[in-house]
């Protein structure tokens, strides 16, 4: 018996709808003091919404974008070095480049996914749906 639905697209769960309302107050509440407080969450949200509703991208490449974001924002709080915009700017390259090869990959489900990644449906069939038959 096959767990694994295929549902391809663009996903909106309940939680992730109570997690964008309540960080979008988070970063109204925190930008009223300084206004990275507000940009640095207003970042990782506008991401968070990107990478796992509209590419829905695979867990590695997530991690490589935060890795990235988190050094060179760490760095910045720490030094004021690299500063926000080159930290703005690096990780949205980095943002580029991530959602690229996950669009790329035979296994891609986000938005457009019929266009882009036709085959997704033999794929699915071969790779997951098998594997959940046992």
């Amino acid at each position: 018996m096959s767990n694994a639905i295929f549902a391809p697209g663009f996903r909106l769960s309940i939680i992730d709808v109570l997690v964008l309302v309540v960080g979008t107050a988070a970063i109204i509440f925190l930008s009223m003091y300084i206004w990275w407080w507000g940009f640095v969450p207003a970042f990782v949200l506008a991401h968070f919404f990107l990478f796992c509703n509209v590419v829905r991208m695979a867990r590695p490449l997530e991690l490589i974008w935060a890795v990235v974001f988190v050094g060179l924002a760490g760095a910045t709080i720490a030094t004021d070095s690299p500063g926000w915009l080159v930290t703005a700017v690096a990780s949205l390259l980095v943002t580029v480049v991530v959602v690229i090869v996950e669009m790329r990959k035979p296994s891609y489900h986000g938005v457009g996914w019929q266009w882009i990644n036709p085959g997704l449906t033999a794929w699915w069939q071969a790779n997951v749906a098998k594997r959940d038959d046992g």
